[in-house]
């Protein structure tokens, strides 16, 4: 079975190559944008993740023979087409923000140049990749906000497809997440990994004592024990009594939280373990871990809400052809317009360091005292400008989201619908 990316694209893409090379415009040099019209209702702002993968998967990004072999079989036997495929490897270049960057409605998050063939050839890809991992980070981000400093967990495998997992507990990873329970985002890209126990190995022991007893000696006294698949009070009773003082955690998986993580708190504190931390799971969301905050709780595990963007599975970017041979295009349809020109962006900031606007232009951006310019290089002739290992590239954009999120101002924080976080400004 063939394992490359070049599969994981649209019929539509080769169709337009093959109608391209009839007519002698597929070299045409041309300039595609990847852009979010809006961010998702009422969110405040959105962040760049899966550049990194993109990357990745660039170079693999080919026609070989088990490719073609499955082309032809779905009736794509054009054989000028065929032949331009097995010789195809992309040769342009792509500049873009920087993975772990905030992007806003119009950010030209990346730039595909190339001859239209080759551009046209990645739309899918990039869409999917981009698209799939900015919504998880986004939503990633604003729990990571809304914990205030309390580590969070992601722990979705089990709501989404497996590899869709892998991708999630990556872009969560870059926002600020601490660890994840997949253990191929651990292989794959150095992503800390966790995990204790579910409530079958409490169900399948004779009774709870038992159960608490046999993940200690496997674990220690500081693993995390499930104390909520009786009774909470007598779990937590029978916890400390098999760990002792030095339990590391307890897991409150159901139930109102708020009022339990109060009650767990005080009755650890009445039997002396006053170290062991409270930790919360059960279907939470960035309102449910606002809502938690005055709670004692001591981190947060995250499963569904964030495989699925929290309501926004998909970040809502395009990819449009803006330059056709120098000359801009734009698409004028009602409600998808865009608007012609290879651009530029800056990140505007005031005296304070505060980000005040995204700057946006056709052209070059007269510069301000503040300005930061958004756009790097990440692609010269069809090779990677400075590639990196995979846990690497990851670390790189942790680094970077940290510091530019820094910059927002407060009202970027607020869960509460709004409006961009920045104004987006045409010069």
């Amino acid at each position: 079975m063939p394992t490359g990316p070049a599969l994981l694209t649209d019929r539509y893409e080769l169709t337009m190559v093959a109608a391209a090379l009839a007519d002698g415009t597929a070299d045409r040099d041309c300039v595609f944008e990847v852009f979010a019209r809006r961010l998702p209702h009422g969110r405040r702002y959105g962040v760049v993740a899966g550049t990194g993968r993109l990357l990745e998967q660039l170079p693999a990004f080919c026609f070989d023979d088990d490719e073609l072999e499955t082309l032809r079989a779905q009736g794509l036997t054009d054989g000028r087409l065929l032949d331009w495929l097995a010789g195809f490897r992309f040769s342009g270049d792509v500049e873009g923000y920087a993975e772990g960057e905030l992007f806003f409605p119009g950010s030209p998050v990346l730039t595909v140049r190339a001859p239209f063939a080759e551009g046209v050839l990645l739309e899918t890809l990039v869409l999917s990749v981009l698209n799939h991992d900015s919504a998880i980070a986004s939503a990633a981000a604003r729990m990571v906000g809304a914990a205030c400093e309390r580590p969070c967990i992601e722990m979705g495998s089990r709501r989404t497809h497996e590899q869709a997992a892998v991708a999630a507990a990556r872009a969560a990873s870059l926002v600020g997440f601490v660890a994840t329970s997949n253990l191929e985002a651990g292989r794959r890209y150095g992503v800390p990994t966790t995990g204790t126990s579910a409530h079958a190995f409490t169900l399948l022991h004779d009774d709870e004592t038992a159960a608490f007893r046999a993940q200690v000696e496997a674990l220690g006294a500081d693993t995390t024990l499930l104390v909520d698949t009786y009774d909470v009070v007598q779990g937590i009773r029978n916890a400390v009594a098999v760990a002792g003082p030095e339990l590391g955690a307890i897991r409150l998986d159901s139930g109102d939280l708020p009022t339990l993580a109060t009650a767990a708190r005080r009755q650890l504190d009445e039997l002396g373990a006053t170290g062991t931390r409270v930790i919360v799971t059960s279907d939470l969301d960035e309102f449910a871990i606002s809502g938690l905050m005055a709670a004692p709780v001591d981190g947060y595990g995250v499963g569904t809400s964030l495989v699925t963007g929290s309501g926004a599975p998909t970040a809502g970017m395009v990819y449009k052809l803006v330059e056709r041979d120098g000359v801009p295009v734009a698409k004028r349809s009602e409600g998808k317009n865009s608007v012609g020109g290879r651009k530029t962006a800056v990140r505007r900031h005031d005296a304070d360091g505060t980000a005040t606007a995204e700057v946006v232009a056709s052209g070059p951006v007269e510069p301000r005292d503040g300005d930061r310019p958004l756009l790097v290089e990440l692609v010269r002739g069809g090779r990677v400008v400075d590639p990196a290992s995979p846990a690497d590239a990851l670390a790189a954009a942790t680094a970077h989201h940290r510091r530019v999120r820094e910059a927002l101002p407060p009202e970027a924080w607020a869960l509460s619908r709004g409006e961009p976080a920045l104004e987006t400004v045409t010069a």
